[in-house]
């Protein structure tokens, strides 16, 4: 790990002392790639993770699976998620499922149990043990089926890397991005699907291009500029899909209310789109892709940072900034509710010029 591509990002304390420490850094640029602003290196590598998903769903939208199976735009929104497995979750999953012809049998992601404490509870209650379409990755499975079926492909191995819908969805998700295929690194992700890393800021312009393709459609063509277009506009409708009850993604997109699109990813990872008009009148869109160091396993230090670059960024009004209180610097407190501390942002914000 290169720490010089790191930055102070946000603070824990405890009475006068600054108790720990998250690291991190980030770049914020526009569908052309031209950086905006940035903490850290810009062109720091990392895994999008989970935050990949909205463009490995990319080319099963923009090759007509939609119209293909029939499948509404909250079921595009929980291909692209890392939802929570609720009841909700599973009931959307199998109704897609069967439109496409497969069953969580076909899913190669593995199983954990639900994500969302209750439904976990009521399962326990009812002695129901987690499968596959609890995964929070089945849905993004789910689509990859269906991406093989409609192309007539095998779907037995669907995750090779070798495998046909493998190689488009590296190849759109490059193309998306600015990047070269070979560039790519490319590992195993959690749900065992290929996971791509690459630099901050071409994250950054690929979430600025699924923010408003418009401004860059001469790049991506007509079909993949309606595609990502479509793909945003199913997550902003229907944020409960993409993560679930009290989600970070769910919440920032609801209180986005049709400015922001955003996906988390694992290991500190999180990417978001602001669409035209998000920073001001006349305000072009933008990406932005932040990686904390540590991998913010408590999922502290994510939300904090992402909701400081937007409130910068002038994004968030004040109710906004109310609403997302739960998420964003705030005291902490113990067992007996006395607090003790606080969570809070502690870096700078690089502005650059484009």
């Amino acid at each position: 790990m290169n720490q010089d591509a790191y930055q102070v990002m946000v603070e824990v304390t405890r009475g006068p002392l600054v108790e720990s420490i998250h690291f991190g850094a980030l770049a914020v640029a526009d569908a052309r790639g031209h950086i905006w602003a940035n903490c850290g290196d810009p062109g720091l590598v990392s895994n999008l993770r989970s935050s990949a998903k909205p463009f490995q769903a990319l080319p099963l939208i923009e090759r007509g699976g939609p119209e293909h199976f029939g499948m509404t735009d909250r079921e595009i929104a929980l291909v692209c998620a890392s939802h929570m497995g609720t009841d909700e979750h599973v009931r959307v999953l199998r109704g897609l499922q069967a439109k496409i012809g497969v069953t969580e049998n076909d899913l190669l992601c593995g199983i954990h149990p639900p994500g969302h404490e209750p439904t976990l509870i009521e399962m326990r209650k009812r002695g129901e043990e987690a499968t596959p379409n609890r995964h929070n990755c089945s849905g993004k499975h789910t689509g990859m089926l269906a991406h093989a079926v409609l192309r007539d492909l095998p779907i037995a191995d669907y995750l090779n890397p070798d495998h046909p819908i493998q190689k488009t969805i590296l190849q759109t998700f490059a193309e998306v991005t600015g990047t070269n295929p070979a560039d790519v690194l490319i590992g195993i992700d959690g749900c065992s699907a290929p996971t791509f890393a690459i630099p901050l800021w071409n994250a950054a312009m690929g979430y600025a291009r699924l923010a408003d393709p418009e401004a860059a459609a001469d790049v991506l063509g007509a079909p993949r500029a309606a595609a990502l277009r479509r793909i945003a506009r199913a997550m902003m409708a229907h944020p409960d899909m993409v993560a679930g009850p009290g989600g970070f993604d769910t919440v920032l997109m609801e209180v986005g209310a049709g400015k922001i699109v955003c996906k988390g990813g694992a290991e500190g990872y999180q990417a978001v789109g602001l669409l035209p008009g998000a920073m001001g009148p006349g305000s072009p869109a933008v990406g932005i892709a932040l990686k904390i160091s540590d991998g913010d396993a408590s999922g502290r230090a994510r939300p904090v940072a992402v909701i400081e670059v937007l409130r910068r960024l002038g994004v968030l009004d004040a109710a906004q900034l109310d609403a997302l209180k739960p998420f964003s610097a705030r005291p902490i407190y113990n067992w007996r509710r006395l607090e003790v501390g606080e969570i809070r942002p502690a870096f700078t914000l690089e502005r650059v010029t484009p």
